[in-house]
């Protein structure tokens, strides 16, 4: 996936200026597909030269003018397009997977004081998913369309993140 992408799906949300745009993704698309500002910028330009994107400007008063960028038919067929695709299969790959495997050869100690970290974060960003999912879905059953669509995904992050507790937890109580 490229970053386009994932923009044009928060553009199609809602039309937005970069700095809007930057910190929407960093709350949502942001915990699966990581961007910093300077690239969304950067891909935003490219992204309105190519005409998948306009961008108003606006004027402000107590600020410099913004760009506003909205998604055009041209953007909107390239995700269109993009969705059709194949999406190649997911093999797991993790870093800390092959660490868990190696500790035998290095300081477990230590591994397993950055395995109980990443435990603690995974912790954190379920509890913050799970706060999402009851604040803004408290009738999942009700939903249709882009509303169920970003529900599931959140549910995802939520069914990732309850794994990851799971195993890592489950590789530190072994070698307790």
């Amino acid at each position: 996936m490229a970053l386009e992408h994932a923009l044009l799906v928060a553009l199609s949300e809602r039309p937005a200026a970069g700095l809007e745009l930057a910190r929407r993704f960093d709350r949502s698309i942001g915990f699966f597909w990581s961007a910093t500002h300077q690239q969304i910028y950067k891909v935003l330009r490219r992204m309105e030269d190519d005409g998948w994107v306009t961008a108003e400007v606006q004027a402000q008063t107590a600020a410099p003018d913004k760009r506003v960028y909205t998604v055009t038919d041209v953007g909107t067929k390239a995700l269109a397009d993009w969705i059709a695709t194949t999406t190649p299969r997911a093999g797991f790959r993790s870093e800390i997977a092959v660490k868990m495997r190696a500790a035998s050869y290095g300081d477990r100690t230590a591994l397993e004081a950055n395995l109980r970290e990443l435990v603690d974060d995974h912790r954190t960003r379920l509890a913050h998913y799970e706060g999402m999912a009851a604040r803004d879905y408290p009738e999942p059953t009700r939903l249709e369309g882009q509303e169920l669509d970003t529900y599931l995904v959140l549910r995802g992050g939520i069914l990732q993140e309850t794994f990851w507790i799971a195993w890592i937890t489950e590789y530190l109580e072994a070698h307790a």
